[in-house]
């Protein structure tokens, strides 16, 4: 599965490398999978407005804004929305994303301002047309092995003075109270401690891999930057949930199915698989109690002047 400007989490079951260049299927109809991304980071919109309202206040006439890992390119347009007076660059793996992100900006107004670059990351980075007055990496870092390396080189296309910022950690999502209903309380937690499993192997799997503590002011400071900061915003979309939040729950538990399914016990796979049924009254299709709860975690630092 790409990282998650496929649904900003990270999960099994899905073309996951693609849009960062990882790994470029041929058997993915990326038209039908850039409408999807669309529509998952379109619901994540107040999360991305809340940090940019916080980067901001911290980040003053940046100048030219780097995407790294933008996908379809909802997060790049919201970016050049949000500072009018900068140049921003949509960078991915994967050219039919980058042409959607285009179209968006098109639509949008502010395609005058706006440039994709295809290509892996970070290499790709030395093509940018500048140095960065900020570069916004949001999960995209944990795909790279040598993520300490990855952190220098995001840092090295930064200008003097110039933001890093990193969405990375945060807390699994949420969808449904702690008992259900059905089958034994508590599923979504024993799901989250399969995904963390399967995380580690991803990560373990990568080219280069190499285990590093997740202190990311620690590493971001490795790195050669400073002033260091932190924050976390929510995604709260309270219950009864609307038809695209159902949506969005929906593909996020069936690509667990899909992904982990197989070591859930068979309890738990038979209420997961309700859940996913859209004839049964219980599944997230139909339930009044879903919801969408997230916290997003994103981490700044600056390259001194």
């Amino acid at each position: 599965m790409a990282h998650d400007h496929h649904d900003h989490h990270d999960h099994p079951g899905t073309a996951h490398q693609h849009s960062h260049g990882h790994g470029h299927g041929t058997d993915i109809d990326w038209n039908e999978l850039g409408s999807l991304l669309e529509t998952q980071a379109e619901l994540f919109t107040p999360v991305y407005e809340q940090a940019m309202a916080w980067l901001a206040q911290e980040v003053t006439g940046p100048g030219l804004i780097v995407d790294a890992g933008s996908g379809p390119g909802v997060v790049s347009c919201l970016f050049a929305e949000a500072f009018p007076g900068a140049r921003v660059v949509a960078v991915d793996g994967t050219a039919p994303l980058l042409e959607r992100a285009r179209a968006r900006a098109d639509r949008q107004g502010v395609a005058d301002r706006f440039g994709t670059l295809a290509g892996e990351l970070p290499g790709v980075l030395a093509e940018l047309e500048g140095p960065a007055g900020l570069l916004w990496a949001s999960r995209t870092l944990h795909h790279l092995g040598d993520q300490r390396a990855g952190l220098a080189a995001f840092a090295g296309r930064l200008a003097p003075g110039g933001t890093l910022a990193l969405l990375e950690g945060g807390l699994p999502s949420r969808f449904l109270p702690r008992d259900i209903g059905i089958g034994r309380p508590g599923l979504e937690a024993r799901l989250d401690a399969l995904e963390a499993e399967w995380f580690a192997r991803m990560r373990a799997d990568l080219p280069g891999s190499t285990a590093e503590t997740e202190d990311w002011p620690a590493l971001l400071r490795a790195a050669g930057l400073g002033r260091t900061r932190t924050r976390t915003f929510l995604l709260d979309l309270p219950a009864p949930a609307a038809g695209r939040t159902r949506a969005y729950a929906a593909a996020h538990l069936s690509r667990l199915r899909e992904g982990v399914g197989d070591a859930l016990d068979a309890g738990d796979r038979a209420t997961l698989d309700r859940l996913l049924d859209p004839s049964d009254p219980a599944s997230v299709h139909l339930r009044p109690d879903l919801f969408v709860l997230g916290a997003y975690t994103v981490h700044v630092a600056v390259r001194p002047a």
